[in-house]
């Protein structure tokens, strides 16, 4: 271990003592499995059903170790089944095979460049070595393919090693069959794919332009084309995190791992030296212990449905309505791994972006904030950062201006041309929003700046300038306040149509609409520190025999950046091979 990794932070260590209201008064690990009947023993117990967790259960069942997974959802996929599945891995197969120009050195200055000195360089070294290797070993033992999502940028491709065109893949479609009844325990995705169709990630820029791009229109027709293929086929066709889950889950099958769900953790186990033993989970109200003769992997992961976690943590305001995670995360491995001595780290931040906090969930606004068009402004009624940039960027800035003005909510302001053009969320263009938007106060329109700045509380002469302001800028294709256009990456999800500058269109079309803007995310960053094999450390840098973490449970390889779509998939299921792997001795 590094000097570097044996010295964690002031926060890390304070963090990690335990002290504060979460960890007072916990029961003690051993005292929970003293009279705990014994559910079973097993070479190596994962916590977590998600990409972490499946990837290291299928890593450690096929190096020959006897696995088991403990689900506390009723279903499989955790995050990762709701999400689009980027998954960003520098220098795999896939991205090399579609000719994509990486190399080792061009990948780990990018890295590195992006998360600065909050992450030791041996994590960051062992996640771009094994990345590329778990991919591999993925493949080989699960039906699961994935396809290059070209041109989704990297987020910051004007950084060293930064790529324009991308180094993110997701998925490739999976046949639902292959999973037979185990299908029925999926957990359902976050958007789903609009009837008849099979839609990637990777589309979903194209059906946005889908009444204004042949291209968008081409994509469409071959996304209706696919689903035509898959039922005349008598397939059930998965894509994205569906997809990815899906996969994972069948080659557990395949390799004979049981998933046990509905079976949360209650804490771990360790013997008198520290060293972590096993679980203690329940099942039907009932509390027992299983085993772990060589390790425990939790994969359980991130808080973002714990409100207490989130206050005593992250800054205000927050809570557990604005997360698109899974219902399930809140916080159970981190606070179990916690209480066995391990520090923790980057437990202020998220994996953040931009939420519409609509009536029935939150949506994350990716496409929407960036298409030609809109503009967001603070409540002084005045922009505040380039909206077209990385999500987690965005919120970063409204919490850090918030401090000193008012930045939370913020709105988007778009005009009735904007929506006659693009799809907004699944609501197609020219078509009216439901009632509840408007109901909930998540949306607002007027026939002018005056009255849409009287409805949301901003100041009419402001936002009116604000328009004015940019316009001109939207006219002349720059940006020289906020630099919207500036990178491939604010590029991405636009308008290629739109000239000279896809970023920018000028608003002047009533009726005008505003959407306010909260601090959503896609589950929590910080959890426990590990070092490069995914062992959980101590505050003082010391390992704690037995204990792994990987995905949201553990403290982020990216730190408190973003490198690109799918930083948090990748280092997840990347992790997961790691720890397993070292379990296992390979």
């Amino acid at each position: 271990m590094s000097a570097r990794a044996a010295q964690p932070s002031r926060r890390t260590v304070l963090a990690g003592t335990g002290a504060g209201v979460l960890a007072a008064g916990l029961p003690v690990a051993a005292a929970q499995a003293e009279d705990a009947p014994v559910l079973g023993e097993y070479d190596v117990v994962v916590v977590g059903s998600g990409a972490a967790g499946m990837t290291a259960a299928l890593t450690a069942a096929r190096r020959g170790l006897s696995c088991v997974v403990v689900e506390k959802a009723p279903t499989f996929g955790g995050s990762a089944a709701r999400s689009g599945a980027g998954i960003w891995l520098p220098n795999n197969s896939v991205i090399l095979g579609a000719g994509v120009p990486d190399t080792p050195e061009k990948a780990a200055a990018y890295l590195s460049a992006v998360v600065g000195p909050d992450v030791p360089a041996e994590r960051q070294r062992a996640f771009l070595a094994n990345g590329p290797r778990m991919l591999d070993f993925v493949m080989a033992n699960s039906p699961l393919r994935f396809r290059y999502m070209d041109g989704y940028s990297d987020y910051y491709p004007n950084l060293p090693g930064g790529m324009p065109g991308g180094r993110s893949i997701e998925p490739d479609q999976f046949d639902g069959n292959l999973l037979g009844a185990e299908l029925a325990h999926l957990n359902p995705a976050y958007m789903p794919v609009p009837a008849g169709m099979v839609v990637f990630s990777a589309d979903y820029k194209w059906l946005t332009l889908a009444l204004v791009s042949a291209k968008g229109l081409a994509v469409s027709t071959e996304c209706l084309a696919r689903g035509t293929k898959a039922a005349l086929l008598g397939q059930k066709p998965l894509t994205m995190g569906q997809a990815l889950a899906a996969g994972l889950r069948a080659g557990l099958l395949n390799a004979g791992v049981p998933v046990w769900l509905n079976t949360p953790l209650v804490d771990l186990v360790a013997d008198a030296s520290g060293a972590v033993r096993g679980v203690v989970v329940e099942q039907a109200g009932v509390r027992s212990v299983v085993k772990a003769r060589k390790g425990v992997v939790v994969g359980s992961g991130g808080f973002e449905h714990n409100a207490a976690m989130r206050a005593q943590y992250q800054q205000q305001p927050i809570g557990t309505g604005w997360t698109v995670g899974a219902k399930e995360n809140t916080g159970d491995g981190i606070r179990a791994g916690q209480r066995a001595g391990a520090a923790l780290a980057l437990m202020e931040d998220a994996w953040w972006g931009p939420a519409i906090p609509l009536p029935e969930e939150p949506y994350f606004c990716l496409a929407e904030r960036t298409l030609p068009g809109g503009l967001m402004v603070n409540g002084a009624g005045a922009r505040f950062v380039n909206e077209a940039a990385p999500y987690s960027d965005v919120v970063h800035v409204m919490y850090e201006k918030d401090r000193t003005s008012s930045h939370i909510p913020a709105w988007l302001i778009v005009d009735q041309n904007y929506r006659n053009k693009y799809l907004f969320k699944d609501v197609a263009p020219t078509f009216v929003f439901p009632d509840s938007w408007y109901a909930s106060g998540a949306v607002a329109k007027a026939w002018s700046f005056d009255a849409l700045a009287d409805k949301i509380g901003v100041p009419g002469a402001a936002l009116r300038a604000t328009v004015n302001r940019f316009n001109a800028q939207a006219w002349s294709g720059t940006d020289p306040d906020y630099h919207r256009g500036d990178t491939a990456y604010d590029h991405y999800y636009t308008d290629p149509a739109v000239c000279p500058n896809s970023c920018l269109a000028p608003l002047w079309a009533p009726p005008f609409y505003a959407f306010k803007i909260v601090p959503g995310d896609l589950g929590t960053k910080g959890g426990m520190v590990t070092d490069a094999r995914a062992r959980a450390l101590r505050p003082d840098g010391s390992v704690i025999p037995g204990l792994y973490a990987a995905g949201n449970a553990s403290a982020a390889v990216m730190g408190h950046s973003y490198a690109g779509a799918g930083s948090t998939i990748g280092p997840a299921m990347t992790f997961g091979y790691i720890a397993a792997s070292d379990i296992a001795g390979a």
